[in-house]
């Protein structure tokens, strides 16, 4: 294990010339195109430059931002999460209806967030001691989670106007002119950013992506990963469940159906590959915000809903398409 990290070191300060190293980023390709974007449409809509819209597509990858986190470490480790969108509005819906039942709304966001914990390491058994698939165990919680969504509200969204506006703020309130959502995106980003770089355990999500066996047999307990990496991208959706909650001041049975997609699809467009070992929690952010901008704008020129779909669709079979292209590059 010595040796392959100290080949990364050795690969990150060779002679190439830093200029040709920064173009050769995926990230640098994703900051032009967001660049370009921008640019775009800036010209295109008066309305997409306003502080309305930035402030709301802001806030809206920031806190998606929050589920491509965990999906980009699971994707490292070799694991995948299809019921992110579920999970997370099953934390709206739980906390939604703990707090109509009487209970404090922050003791319930945090017996919400614990039971998606919960589901996360109920799904982490399943995978490492059962030894079913992540696909085929995120696929059914993505069912049951959804079932249990309609199960508690009836198939009606439950209405909490009575929240207090001390809860309210994490969803709704601003540090200045920047929204609180914005920060807690930001830290987070920043903590997972420097542990997936910096700390030994970390690493191990790559060393087991990238060869299950061999990380093995260099004594990494590779079944703790995938334990640990599943629980962990549950844990996120809690909390981005209850951050959209609080944001607006409902809990909808119906939220985040096709949101796996989108997360799933930046984590790919950001360099995460679906083979494992590969990914950075840079790359997914800048994956994120360009899919929040594709929306954004496909809204503000009035592209029929439909179409929306079917370009966001295209989107992710091209984010697929270049992650196999180059893994066989490497290959």
């Amino acid at each position: 294990m010595d040796n392959t990290v100290n080949l990364a070191h050795a690969g990150a300060t060779d002679g190439t010339p830093f200029l040709k190293r920064l173009l050769r980023m995926r990230e640098t390709g994703l900051i032009v195109i967001i660049l370009m974007l921008f640019l775009i449409m800036s010209l295109a809509s008066p309305y997409f430059l306003t502080w309305a819209n930035m402030r709301a597509m802001s806030m809206a990858f920031a806190v998606d931002g929050l589920l491509v986190i965990g999906m980009t470490i699971l994707l490292i480790s070799g694991g995948i999460d299809l019921s992110v969108g579920s999970v997370t509005a099953l934390a709206m819906v739980i906390a939604g209806w703990l707090f109509l039942s009487g209970i404090d709304p922050w003791v319930a966001s945090a017996m919400a967030i614990a039971l998606c914990t919960g589901i996360g390491a109920f799904m982490g058994f399943f995978v490492t001691k059962v030894g079913l698939h992540h696909f085929i165990v995120s696929l059914a919680i993505m069912v049951i989670a959804r079932g249990a969504c309609l199960l508690f509200t009836g198939g009606r969204p439950l209405g909490l106007y009575t929240l207090p506006p001390e809860f309210k703020f994490i969803g709704q309130g601003t540090i200045g002119p920047i929204p609180i959502v914005i920060v807690i995106f930001v830290v987070f980003v920043i903590a997972f950013d420097f542990m997936l770089r910096r700390t030994t355990m970390f690493r191990k999500v790559f060393y087991t992506g990238s060869n299950e066996k061999a990380a093995a047999y260099s004594g990494i307990r590779t079944k703790k990963v995938f334990f640990l990496t599943t629980t962990l991208c549950s844990t996120l959706c809690g909390i981005a469940g209850i951050i959209y909650m609080a944001r607006f001041g409902s809990a909808q049975p119906t939220f985040g159906l096709g949101l796996e997609l989108t997360i799933i699809a930046a984590a790919v467009i950001g360099g995460a590959s679906l083979n494992g070992g590969s990914g950075s929690i840079l790359g997914a952010i800048l994956g994120v915000i360009l899919l929040s901008l594709v929306s954004s704008s496909l809204a503000l020129l009035d592209v029929s809903v439909y179409w929306q779909d079917i370009i966001r669709g295209s989107i992710l079979l091209a984010a697929v398409t270049i992650d196999h292209y180059l893994n066989k590059r490497r290959g």
